[in-house]
């Protein structure tokens, strides 16, 4: 529903700090600009706020941070009633206002009587996602807009397990959320008193050290490292994030001495001066790491996104050009690793499980079967990873080996329960090295996966949509892809439907139903004919609709040519 914004706008200007109401005056004379900001709140969703920074209920800024703290105070307090203490451990990265809306938060949650662990300085989301879990803290929160352009920030909450919080606490602080006035029912404190009282507690180095203790422990061949390690030598960059000092840290510890950063990128800075965007998923961000790879002879390229949750690649190839490898390839070449290391060890559980996503390549399904390790399936975002994790801690069945989403996001190990760029770094770096030292390349241990399961591709169109109109419009397809079903994509068949908003699966043929056992989620998945698939749904954090191919050919020309009829009719899909 569009609030009265003109009312809400008002109501700001009476209430807001002068630094505030001068930008909001500053607009006066701009109606679109006013009902942007303000036709409705930024809305809290399973992954928390995420929204451009600014001044307005439908931006970033520290009442709406105010707000949302309040609201996960009140859901914390009321959950855990007869908890002797409640506690939250608190990271931030290198965006604009990132340590601010921090310690806007601390201070309401120390003014809210719950003790609180905030970094000094920004760390990564797997970090936090860690510490939660090594403090025992009630919750966790990591200011942050991973991968997105400058001008965004955000806001994410973890639970008591380190995983992002699941649907239903979700539920309940958004319920809190909209019971508060962020102008009057927001508690608060002096940020430097409550530091000095104890209430809250800085973060220091014994904590870093405890998680790359962890880290380290995911090593497959640490022996490698230390004999080999120093005959590697690739680039890396942070994209002015907080991957910089880990990253670094787990790789001199591990044995990777030849590492040439950025300079250009090494620096934490919000404004991410010498990219578009800080993402690991676009090859534009490592024009400068090309420089240095090909200045000092590089075989790899490792970036991480600004919260250091994920990690994108560039590798060249025998012709000496420099490639980009998908999520999915990554993911599944790590896989292929880890599982082959583990079995030819005989250290390969018979309970071994890995997870991916509903959007993740079927290539997984494939390599696990070879290894006689079940593949777990789950909705697209981390914390449902995270999940089967925490069944597995509380059934004591299946042992977890590896998950990881399309989305340049991998976890090996259970120390924490989000995606590790940090970790995932070390075991790209320790795979490249494996490759070299057993005379091949990332390049062709992937064209060898291929040859030994069949040639997988993978395709995710993101369409950005913002604004009022966009998201009408995003509205306008799914419920299209509903009630008008496509009865083939690319020239393949429709053969079952699969509706997690209603969470019912349609064969199309019988007509006959299943319920479909995961949590509901706004996914259209279209079933098609040979093992390929078809993926339709919005964003949870940016305003985008995404379409996910996930395609098997024959052969490599095959494949390509069933992409490109299924990219005709994406364009079909979007512009109607």
């Amino acid at each position: 529903m569009i609030m009265d914004y003109i009312q809400e706008y008002k109501r700001w200007l009476d209430n807001a700090d002068a630094e505030t109401v001068a930008e909001l005056k500053a607009i006066e004379n701009d109606a679109n600009e006013i009902k942007e900001r303000f036709y409705k709140n930024l809305e809290f969703g399973t992954a928390g706020l995420r929204g451009i920074i600014g001044a307005g209920s439908n931006r970033m800024n520290s009442y709406v941070v105010g707000q949302a703290t309040q609201g996960l105070a009140n859901q914390l307090i009321k959950t855990n009633p007869d908890a002797d203490e409640i506690s939250v451990a608190i990271a931030y990265d290198s965006r604009i206002k990132s340590d601010e809306f921090a310690k806007v938060s601390a201070a309401i949650l120390a003014a809210n009587g719950i003790k609180v662990y905030l970094f000094e300085e920004l760390k990564p989301v797997p970090e936090l996602s860690f510490t939660v879990r090594y403090k025992k803290t009630t919750a966790g929160i990591v200011i942050t807009a991973s991968h997105n352009p400058a001008k965004y920030n955000g806001y994410k909450v973890y639970g008591a397990d380190g995983a992002q919080l699941n649907p239903e606490l979700a539920a309940i602080v958004l319920d809190e959320i909209g019971k508060t006035d962020m102008f009057k029912d927001v508690k608060t404190c002096d940020f430097d008193k409550a530091v000095a009282d104890g209430k809250i507690v800085m973060i220091g180095d014994d904590v870093e050290s405890a998680y790359l203790d962890c880290a380290a422990a995911q090593s497959i061949n640490s022996d490698l490292i230390r004999e080999k390690g120093d005959s590697l030598t690739f680039v890396y960059t942070p994209f002015h994030g907080s991957g910089n000092k880990p990253v670094r840290k787990i790789l001199k510890r591990m044995g990777f001495d030849n590492v040439v950063v950025v300079k250009e990128q090494e620096l934490p800075d919000g404004r991410f001066p010498t990219v578009k965007s800080p993402n690991p998923e676009n090859k534009e961000g490592f024009t400068l790491a090309i420089e240095y790879a090909k200045k000092c002879g590089a075989d790899l390229i490792i970036g991480t996104d600004p919260d250091a949750d994920r990690v994108g690649i560039i590798v060249k190839n025998k012709n000496g050009e420099y490639n980009t490898y998908t999520g999915n390839q990554v993911g599944a070449m790590l896989t292929e690793y880890i599982l082959s290391s583990l079995k030819s060890r005989g250290e390969l559980a018979d309970d071994a499980y890995v997870v991916k996503t509903i959007v993740t390549t079927n290539l997984t399904k494939a390599i696990c079967d070879n290894y006689g390790v079940e593949m777990k399936e789950v909705l697209t975002g981390f914390k449902f990873i995270g999940e089967k994790i925490k069944e597995s801690e509380e059934t004591g069945k299946g042992t977890y080996i590896f998950g990881f989403e399309e989305s340049y996001g991998y976890l090996k190990g259970t120390y924490a329960r989000d995606k590790d760029a940090v970790v995932a770094t070390m075991l790209i770096a320790e795979m490249t090295l494996w490759c070299k030292e057993n005379g091949s390349s990332l390049a062709e241990f992937m064209d060898s996966i291929y040859a030994k399961y069949g040639r997988y591709i993978e395709y995710v169109e993101s369409v950005v949509m913002e604004g009022i109109d966009g998201s009408e419009k995003i509205a306008a397809i799914m419920d299209k892809l509903r009630t008008d079903t496509p009865t083939n994509i690319g020239g393949k068949a429709v053969t079952a439907v699969r509706d997690y908003k209603t969470s019912v699966r349609t064969e199309i043929k019988s007509g006959t139903t299943e319920e479909i056992l995961l949590p509901k989620s706004n996914v259209i998945y279209l079933e098609l004919e040979d093992g390929n698939n078809f993926i339709v749904r919005p964003s949870g954090t940016e305003p985008k609709i995404k379409l996910y191919c996930l395609l098997r050919g024959k052969d490599s020309a095959a494949a390509e040519d069933l992409l490109a009829k299924v990219k005709d009719d994406i364009k079909k899909i979007v512009a109607e």
